[in-house]
């Protein structure tokens, strides 16, 4: 099973899309606090709804329950809280929620976690990917 990850910023829209098709990337899982920024561009959560299924015919799933809160976004960008405090937290909130509850894990198959990070070293979709993969064995996880 391959779930991918990928961050939508210092990428040009072919290279994002690109990036997805190659793969095989089947759906897309947004996992953004904000999906609705203006300053998304081709990211923005409709506007991508369209363009993956017009460019790849990729299903868009928005999961906000991966999302960090805003409190946890803002405590780490504003350098309150360190990259690892982040991460127990992050971690930490995902169990409270118990974001795989209900979830038919082959729904990552072929999946891709959206955020706007460049890279996935310091970002939350490479947290939710590792939780994910500990469901199942069988996941391997690439950063696109």
């Amino acid at each position: 099973m391959n779930l991918y990850t990928i961050g939508f910023t210092k990428k040009t829209a072919e290279d994002f899309f690109n990036l997805l098709t190659k793969n095989n990337v089947k759906r897309l899982i947004d996992i953004r606090l904000n999906n609705k920024s203006q300053l998304a561009g081709f990211a923005k959560g409709e506007d991508l709804k369209f363009f993956l299924n017009k460019i790849g015919q990729i299903e868009y799933k928005y999961m906000i329950e991966f999302a960090p809160t805003d409190s946890l976004l803002e405590g780490y960008r504003k350098n309150q809280i360190s990259w690892e405090e982040y991460e127990k937290q992050y971690n930490k909130l995902l169990i409270e929620r118990d974001v795989l509850k209900d979830k038919d894990i082959s729904i990552f198959d072929n999946a891709c976690l959206l955020c706007s990070e460049s890279t996935a070293k310091q970002c939350h979709r490479r947290l939710a990917a590792e939780y994910i993969a500990k469901a199942s064995k069988d996941i391997k996880i690439t950063h696109l």
